[in-house]
Order: structure tokens, then C-alpha cells, then sequence
């Protein structure tokens, strides 16, 4: 497609602080640098279903600080249900929270996947201070009606 022509800043400009403009007169990105600051308390969401497990920790507010599952790890197909893989999971966790992750946490667990215990280990494990656990696990309660019985 061509090279793109980038015009060079002289010094009164660099010191003014306007961008450099290529030729087709669209400024560059700006890049901002993300700021990230010390948590102390968070809260834990892990999704333990039949297939996979995924893990989201969160501050207080409902911002998320950081993911995983086990099928981004790199386990496919059943054994991504594993308690092994749960374990892996809390494990890469901790490494993204290791410098502004919270040492406080409460534990919200939710499905009937064979992690959810793992994963509850692993974070006692991991030196985080476990506040509350709590199950939120949806539980249907009767439901709907069910269809007519089919006669033949």
C-alpha cells in the first residue's frame, strides 16, 4: 500500500507539545498509560460449570481487576472441569494480582463443576485472607409448569 510519511518535529514544536501529523493529516494514537493502584479488599467470583471453570476477581465497586479460565490456559475438552485445571487457574491469577491484587478477599461460588472446591484450596493456598465464602449456586424452585403427557 505504500509508505506512510511522517513529518519530523522540529525543537520549538517538540518543546510545544503538538503532535506530529502525517501526511494524510490524522494525528497518531494517543496512548495512554493504564494507572493501577493498590487494592486492598476484592471480592472472588469462581463459575465452576460442567465444562470449564472461570475465575474473575473484582474490587468492591465491581471493577474487574483480573480474569481466567482454564480452556485460556491451554486445557481442552473435559479436562477443563478438572480440579487440576481450577488449581492452574487460581495459580495465574495470583501471578496478575502478585503487585496491586487484593490480600483480602470474599469468595463468591457459583455452579456444580468439579473446581469449585479446588479453587477454594488453592485461594486459602495462595496466602489471600478469606473473608466470607458464599454459594450462589441458581437453584430451581419448581419452575414452570411441565407440558401435557403425550398420548398416542
Amino acid at each position: 500500500m505504500g509508505k506512510k510519511k511522517i513529518k519530523e518535529q522540529s525543537g520549538a514544536e517538540a518543546a510545544a507539545g503538538t503532535p506530529a501529523v502525517s501526511s494524510r493529516g490524522a494525528a497518531p494514537a494517543a496512548t495512554a498509560a493504564k494507572k493501577s493502584k493498590k487494592v486492598e479488599e476484592g471480592k472472588v467470583y469462581v463459575n465452576a460449570s460442567y465444562n470449564n471453570t472461570v475465575v474473575t476477581v473484582t474490587d468492591l465497586t465491581g471493577n474487574v481487576l483480573a480474569w481466567s479460565s482454564a480452556g485460556a490456559l491451554g486445557f481442552a475438552g473435559p479436562k477443563k472441569a478438572t480440579p487440576f485445571a481450577s488449581s492452574k487457574v487460581i495459580a495465574a491469577i495470583t501471578e496478575k494480582l502478585k503487585a496491586t491484587g487484593p490480600s483480602r478477599i470474599s469468595i463468591v461460588v457459583k455452579g456444580v463443576g468439579g473446581g469449585r472446591d479446588s479453587a477454594i484450596r488453592s485461594l486459602i493456598n495462595q496466602g489471600f485472607d478469606v473473608l466470607s465464602i458464599k454459594d450462589a449456586t441458581p437453584i430451581p424452585h419448581n419452575g414452570p409448569r411441565p407440558r401435557k403427557v403425550r398420548r398416542v
